[in-house]
């Protein structure tokens, strides 16, 4: 029996009526990709691999791993995971994808998380969903100190740059989007490297997407290893936090109010109902 049908998963395509895409952004990751790719749900119709300019055998390692849904991208030079990510969005949007989903190609992601962050979508009731993995019980034994450190203060300072203050864990990359939503973002503009999460919230918002965040089982295995480095994202990540803010809060200003979720638009309407019968 498969891993798949053993924690009970159907082995077709398609979730709940919609086309599932999921888009892996990889660098690098010769020791992991395969397992990542071959752990996607069978119920997705595309699997994206963008090989960021790998210097290893990132591709030819997701290559055999091929099947029917599965395509690869190469960028001739790197762009960050922001860049690759943008260009798995572009693909989807192509495939016509209803939701897209991100995992990462160093295999963080538990595969079996996947429908929890779908089903708001599904439901109808969120545009635009992110794991938390601070919602985990295992969060505390299981990521790093100093990632825990760094997380729970980039996620702190982007509740009030992004505008979504009810949001945890902004440096989570495990999500999923609605086309709706990601039709309405000017992709051009996202941000490609470190900081990329927090840059895409605020402009989630400026866009008035309804987001809610999940719990999410937080991996990190023998073999992971950070690439970042304090001193050089310290400024980065100020700058993006600072873009990203103005941005929002000038286009915010300048656009008409959108409610944030499927409630609020009844209330919404009564309010400007009394003010105009008043």
């Amino acid at each position: 029996m498969s891993s798949w049908a053993a924690v009970g998963y159907e082995q077709q395509l398609m979730y709940r009526g919609l086309t599932i895409a999921v888009v892996i952004p990889a660098f690098n990751e010769e020791l992991a990709i395969a397992a990542t790719v071959k752990g996607v749900p069978r119920f997705v119709d595309h699997v994206i691999v963008v090989d960021d300019a790998s210097r290893d055998g990132t591709a030819h390692r997701a290559a055999a791993q091929r099947c029917g849904r599965t395509e690869i991208i190469r960028h001739a030079g790197n762009r960050g995971v922001g860049g690759a990510i943008v260009s798995g969005y572009r693909r989807t949007l192509a495939l016509g994808a209803h939701a897209t989903a991100v995992m990462a190609g160093d295999g963080q992601m538990d595969p079996a998380d996947l429908p929890a962050l779908l089903d708001p979508i599904a439901d109808g009731r969120a545009d635009y969903v992110k794991g938390n993995r601070f919602a985990h019980p295992d969060v505390w034994r299981a990521m790093p100190a100093a990632r825990i450190a760094g997380n729970l203060a980039l996620s702190l300072v982007t509740r009030v740059t992004s505008g979504y203050r009810e949001l945890f864990d902004s440096q989570c990359g495990y999500t999923a989007i609605a086309r709706g939503a990601l039709e309405r973002l000017d992709l051009d503009r996202v941000f490609p490297r470190y900081g990329y999460p927090n840059d895409l919230l605020a402009r989630l918002h400026a866009v008035g997407a309804r987001a809610e965040d999940v719990p999410v089982r937080p991996v990190y295995g023998p073999r992971w290893r950070s690439g970042i480095r304090v001193h050089t994202v310290v400024y980065p990540i100020a700058f993006v936090l600072m873009r990203s803010w103005l941005e929002r809060v000038g286009a915010e200003s300048r656009a008409p109010t959108r409610p944030r979720s499927a409630a609020a638009a009844p209330r919404l309407a009564r309010s400007r109902l009394r003010r105009s019968s008043a």
